[in-house]
């Protein structure tokens, strides 16, 4: 036996450049045909929460232009905010006697009105209700039916751009919840496929990043597909999993907690001392979470109007330092006033798990970063719809056949 040529054959071979490059775009190959499918059967509700989403960055000021004479107000010289308890008790007078005060907004700039949610059993359904209250005078500037438990359709603009971002119009919470995770979880998928696809194999960078001057429409619209993937990519996989949270919290929770211990505000209960027991007001449950977070202004209330269900105050621009968000959620047991819980990433025993679900909300609004943030999120919405339109096109031109000269 030649001991020489033995020896050769138990060295393993090594692949040349170009059988490496052939190897990579095989694989690419398989990449591309799980991104090509993805796209084409989720693309469209893609376009609806990039749509919807942009127009919900803004929906607090699309509203107030929509209802103009109802959701902005005029301020006086030197005037302060009537009491938080006699605007919540005008806007309750408002509303039958039946009603439940659900949620109430706090105004974002010195033009904007108080915003009290109501909902009330009448004929059936359940309405729901908005009520407007001028914060300087506590007087009522209008109402707007927002929507019936019957009617699968809101009647407000806003409340529509809501319901198909968050749901889809699916009457049903159980199938919408589970339809709109899932998509956005296999969405994640056809974003990180396409940045694996977009991939220079052989190091044309510039090439990966820009338009090609001079091109055809083809080109073109290959390019615009590509780019506006790349560029979007760090915002729209964020914005997609914290969908995802947003929806599925259930599901979610549970699998952050293999990882770091987590605590979800909305799991919380009263405790009632026993039946028939007296709440709190809305207005001290304000008051509790402003004592907790004095330099906070007051953003979002949740109500209580369950028996077993606790306040949530939201606040703005709460000074912490080492902190970038300015976010504080506190949660109130509407019987004693005891605060529950405390959503604050710059506590010392807020875990990672903590910090990383109190970050899910700002990212998905762009928030976060305040009105460059906010734009971010808006950009990354509109480029949703030319993804999907520049896939589907760049699809049909491939299965285009190509003509033979005679």
């Amino acid at each position: 036996m030649d001991i020489k040529a033995d020896k050769l054959a138990t060295i393993p071979l090594r692949h040349t450049p170009s059988q490496r490059l052939t190897r990579l775009k095989a694989r690419r190959q398989r990449w591309l045909t799980a991104h090509l499918w993805l796209g084409l059967t989720l693309g469209f509700l893609l376009s609806i929460y990039g749509i919807t989403g942009s127009i919900l960055v803004f929906h607090a000021e699309i509203d107030e232009w929509l209802h103009t004479e109802m959701l902005t107000v005029q301020p006086p010289e030197h005037a302060e905010y009537r009491p938080l308890a006699e605007i919540f008790e005008v806007g309750r007078q408002a509303m039958p006697s039946t009603a439940k005060h659900t949620f109430a907004t706090y105004p974002r700039n010195a033009e904007a009105a108080f915003k009290l949610n109501f909902a009330f059993p009448n004929a059936g359904a359940v309405e729901r209700w908005l009520v407007a209250v001028d914060p300087y005078t506590a007087r009522v500037t209008g109402k707007l039916l927002q929507g019936r438990s019957d009617n699968w359709q809101p009647n407000t603009f806003i409340g529509l751009m809501f319901e198909l971002h968050y749901a889809l119009l699916i009457p049903s919470e159980d199938i919408s919840t589970v339809i709109v995770g899932i998509s956005a979880a296999l969405l994640i998928i056809s974003t990180l496929t396409g940045l694996i696809v977009w991939w220079p194999l052989t190091g044309k960078w510039r090439q990966a990043l820009t338009f090609k001057a001079k091109a055809g429409k083809v080109r073109f619209n290959y390019d615009l597909h590509k780019i506006s993937g790349f560029y979007t990519l760090l915002v729209m996989v964020p914005v997609l999993f914290s969908g995802i949270y947003m929806v599925l919290p259930h599901n979610v929770v549970p699998v952050l907690e293999l990882f770091s211990p987590v605590t979800y505000r909305y799991w919380f209960q009263s405790a009632a001392p026993k039946p028939d027991a007296p709440a709190i007001g809305m207005d001290e449950a304000v008051a509790i979470a402003l004592k907790q977070y004095p330099t906070g202004r007051p953003h979002w209330i949740y109500g209580a109007p369950n028996p077993n269900q606790t306040y949530t105050v939201c606040q703005d621009g709460v000074d912490a330092p080492g902190s970038l968000l300015e976010r504080r959620c506190t949660v109130i047991d509407r019987y004693s006033g005891k605060i529950l819980d405390l959503d604050d990433p710059s506590l010392p025993t807020a875990t990672a798990g903590e910090i990383f679900t109190h970050w899910q909300w700002p990212l998905h609004s762009g928030q976060a970063f305040g009105m460059t943030g906010r734009i971010l999120v808006f950009l990354t919405g509109l480029a949703c719809p030319t993804l999907f339109v520049t896939g589907f096109i760049r699809w049909r031109q491939k299965r285009r056949p190509k003509r033979h000269p005679s």
